[in-house]
């Protein structure tokens, strides 16, 4: 319940529902295949398959925050995306490793991440409902 005469970012969090819990979870899961699956195409095709795979993040990102609602749902693709690509970046003791070291993984890396950044900010935030949160009405 929120009390009209308090601002919005003054009020206490509340727990999410179990509905929108799941939906954040599904997204961070998604978002680390994504992270795999874009590690995997990126280097493949020389110019385009890293492109390919920003796009695949973007489109996750963006994605999640309208489905969701909010920048919760920008950002758990996000989190699912960071967290795949740098298990995927230490080498195995085998001496294995998906990314090679060259300018491509590292605009992969860093503008993965700087999508995912773009993402969040140009999610839309937690507005407040009702007929009296306008100026002049």
């Amino acid at each position: 319940m929120s009390d009209r005469t308090t601002p919005a970012l003054a009020q206490p969090l509340r727990r999410p529902s179990l509905g929108r819990a799941a939906a954040l979870l599904g997204l961070f899961v998604l978002g680390a295949v994504v992270g795999v699956a874009g590690a995997l195409v990126q280097s493949g095709w020389s110019p385009g398959g890293l492109l390919l795979a920003l796009a695949g993040e973007a489109g996750l990102c963006l994605g999640g925050a309208r489905a969701v609602g909010s920048r919760g749902g920008a950002v758990a693709p996000a989190g699912g995306w960071m967290l795949a690509v740098i298990l995927l970046t230490t080498s195995r003791p085998e001496g294995d490793f998906v990314f090679a070291a060259g300018s491509g993984s590292y605009l992969f890396l860093l503008g993965g991440m700087a999508v995912a950044v773009i993402c969040a900010t140009l999610a839309p935030g937690r507005q407040p409902d009702g007929d009296d949160v306008r100026l002049g009405k």
